[in-house]
C-alpha cells in the first residue's frame, strides 16, 4: 500500500529550495518563492489524486521545475523577435519598427526630464501637442493638427466633438472592420451619433448621400477601404465630390484614411495609395490616420484639417483621455522629421525599406545566410533558395503581393511543426512560417545582423538531432 505521507515528506520544504535557488541564480526571490509553493501544490495534488505512485520524489527534478518556471517568470513578456514571415507591417509582431535616431531620441527624452508641457522662451506651462503640430503641418499642408494615441482613438474623438447625437452618413462599401473586432459602425455607435448607411456594398452614387441629408445630419464620414478591395461592377464617390456636396449643404466633410501615407508610393513601382496631402487639397475639413503603419513611426491616431474645427476636438474631454505620451511623442516627431526630404525617408525608415527594397538585396540576404548554413557541411539540413511572395501588412494595399526571396528549410528528423516550435523557442524567437512542409525563412524583413542569428538556431537544432 503507498504511504502518502512518506510521499508527501520527500517534496522539499520552500525555505531549501529558496536556499539554493539564491546561490545559484539572479531570480527574485519573491518568484522563487511564488514559483515553489505553485509547484509544489501541484505535486501535492497530484500525489493525494493518486496520479503520482512513486514511493520516493526526485527532489532533483522537482527543484528543477520550480527553477524554470521561476526563469519563465522572470523573463520579459514583451521581447524582441526576429519577423521572418515577410510581412512588413505586421499587426502581432508590432506594426513599424523604428529608425535608429528615433530610438535614440526616445532614450534621451525618457531617461531625462523634458519640455513637454513647457515654454522654454517663455518659462511658463506649454502644450504637449504643440510639440508636433507644426511638423505634422508642414508635410502635410494642414493648417492644423492634433495627435491622439491611435486612430480608432481619432475617429472616435472626432465623431464625440461634432457628431454625438446627429447622424453620419457613410456609404455602405465603406463600412470596415479595422482590426482587433473594432468596427467602424460600432466606433460610431460609441460616440453617439447616428450611422446612416448609403448606397450598396458595391455601388453608391453621390445622389445617394444627397439624398440621405436631414436637418439632424452633422457631417460625411468617407473612410478609406485600406485593408479590403472591392471589384468588378463598382463605383465610388471621390473625395472631392463629396467636399463639393458638404460645401453645397454646409456639412462637415471627414475622411479617415486607415494606414495614411505621405509618399506616393506610386513612384516606386508601387501601386497608388491616396495620401494624407491630397486629402488636405481636397477640402476634408478633418482627417484621421495612422501613425505605425505606412507612415513607420510609433502608434498613434493623427488628425489633421482645418484649425476651427482641430481647436474644438482639442477642447473635447476626451482628448485628454486618448492623448499621447512623451516617448511616442518623441518618437513621432522624430520620425516625421525625416520626411523633410522623401529620400532620406526611403532610405531610413524601415517599413519605407523594406517596401522599396530591391529583389536584389533581398536574394543577397538569402545568399549571406546560405553560406553561414554550408560552412557547417551539415547532411541532415535541407535548404533551398525559393521565390515567394511577401505581403505589406498593417491594412494597407490589400491587393497588393511584393516579389521576395525566401530560404525553406527542414532537418531530418524533425517534423516541419517541430521546426517552426524550436525557432520560436529561442531566446530572441524567429517567427516564420510554413508552405509545403517546409519552414520558410523570407528575407525581406531579416536584418543583416539577425542572419547569423537564425543561421545559428538552425545549426544548434542540428546539433540536438
Amino acid at each position: 500500500m503507498v504511504n502518502t505521507q512518506k510521499i508527501l515528506s520527500n517534496l522539499p520544504s520552500v525555505d531549501s529550495v529558496l536556499s539554493l535557488l539564491q546561490k545559484e541564480t539572479n531570480i527574485p526571490k519573491f518568484l522563487i518563492v511564488l514559483s515553489a509553493r505553485e509547484v509544489l501544490s501541484e505535486k501535492r495534488e497530484e500525489i493525494l489524486n493518486k496520479k503520482e505512485f512513486l514511493e520516493k520524489i526526485d527532489r532533483a527534478k522537482v527543484m528543477e521545475e520550480i527553477k524554470k518556471r521561476a526563469l519563465k517568470k522572470s523573463d520579459l513578456k514583451l521581447k524582441k523577435v526576429i519577423n521572418a514571415t515577410g510581412i512588413v507591417i505586421h499587426t502581432n509582431l508590432g506594426r513599424s519598427i523604428l529608425e535608429e535616431e528615433v530610438l535614440k531620441n526616445i532614450v534621451q527624452v525618457g531617461g531625462s526630464y523634458s519640455n513637454l508641457e513647457f515654454d522654454i522662451e517663455k518659462k511658463k506651462r506649454g502644450k504637449r501637442n504643440e510639440v508636433i503640430e507644426s511638423v505634422v503641418c508642414d508635410i502635410s499642408g494642414a493648417e492644423s493638427a492634433f495627435v491622439v494615441n491611435n486612430n480608432a482613438a481619432a475617429v472616435l474623438l472626432v465623431l464625440d466633438t461634432f457628431a454625438k447625437g446627429k447622424e453620419v452618413i457613410i456609404s455602405r462599401g465603406e463600412l470596415v472592420e479595422i482590426g482587433g473586432s473594432f468596427r467602424i459602425p460600432d466606433i460610431m455607435q460609441k460616440s453617439g451619433s447616428y450611422l446612416i448607411e448609403v448606397g450598396t456594398t458595391n455601388r453608391t452614387h453621390l445622389k445617394d448621400y444627397e439624398k440621405a441629408l436631414s436637418d439632424n445630419t452633422s457631417c460625411f464620414l468617407k473612410v478609406h477601404k485600406s485593408n479590403y478591395f472591392v471589384g468588378g461592377f463598382t463605383k465610388e464617390v471621390s473625395l472631392k465630390e463629396i467636399v463639393a456636396l458638404g460645401k453645397k449643404y454646409k456639412k462637415l466633410v471627414i475622411e479617415d484614411l486607415g494606414s495614411g501615407t505621405f509618399i506616393d508610393f506610386s513612384k516606386y513601382g508601387i501601386l497608388k495609395e491616396p495620401t494624407v496631402q491630397e486629402s488636405v487639397k481636397a477640402g476634408a475639413d478633418i482627417i484621421t490616420f495612422s501613425g505605425d503603419k505606412l507612415l513607420g513611426g510609433p502608434q498613434a491616431g493623427i488628425i489633421v484639417g482645418k484649425k476651427k474645427y482641430i481647436n474644438l476636438i482639442k477642447e473635447n474631454p476626451l482628448a485628454r483621455a486618448v492623448r499621447i505620451d512623451k516617448l511616442t511623442l518623441s518618437a513621432l516627431e522624430t520620425t516625421l522629421k525625416l520626411y523633410y526630404e522623401e529620400e532620406e525617408a526611403i532610405k531610413r525608415i524601415p517599413t519605407l525599406k523594406m517596401i522599396t527594397m530591391p529583389i536584389e538585396e533581398i536574394n543577397r540576404k538569402a545568399n549571406k545566410f546560405l553560406n553561414c548554413l554550408k560552412k557547417n557541411k551539415s547532411k541532415t539540413i535541407e535548404s533551398k533558395k525559393i521565390k515567394l511572395t511577401s505581403y505589406i501588412g498593417g491594412g494597407a494595399f490589400p491587393t497588393l503581393s511584393l516579389e521576395s526571396v525566401c530560404v525553406a528549410l527542414k532537418i531530418k528528423n524533425f517534423s516541419t511543426s517541430e521546426l517552426d516550435f524550436k525557432m520560436r523557442s529561442f531566446k530572441v524567437p524567429v517567427i516564420g512560417r510554413i508552405e509545403n512542409d517546409f519552414f520558410i525563412i523570407d528575407f525581406r524583413c531579416v536584418k543583416d545582423e539577425e542572419i547569423k542569428v537564425v543561421s545559428d538556431y538552425i545549426l544548434n537544432i542540428d546539433l540536438c538531432t
